[in-house]
């Protein structure tokens, strides 16, 4: 019955590219946020708490093969499940 008991915790580290090592299908079977500095982003592609940085989408380039290109932002880094 609690929601809180069935979900995986959430690892330092996360992507969402189904190819990437870092790819937990079981954590996005629940919805995630991520908050960096404080203020929650919806554009995270992964996220490493330890090291504290996430990787969002810089703009609309695409690399050679149709993924998005990936920048780098650092700061206070917090996963949660809403």
């Amino acid at each position: 019955m609690n929601e809180a008991t069935d979900r995986p915790p959430l690892p330092d580290r996360l992507s969402v590219d189904p190819q990437s090592r870092h790819h937990l299908a079981a954590v996005f079977e629940h919805p995630v946020g991520i908050r960096l500095n404080g203020k929650e982003r919806f554009d995270v592609e992964e996220y490493c708490i330890s090291e504290g940085w996430v990787k969002v989408p810089a703009g609309k380039a695409l690399d050679r093969k149709g993924r998005p290109l990936l920048i780098q932002l650092k700061g206070k880094v917090e996963a949660f499940y809403r």
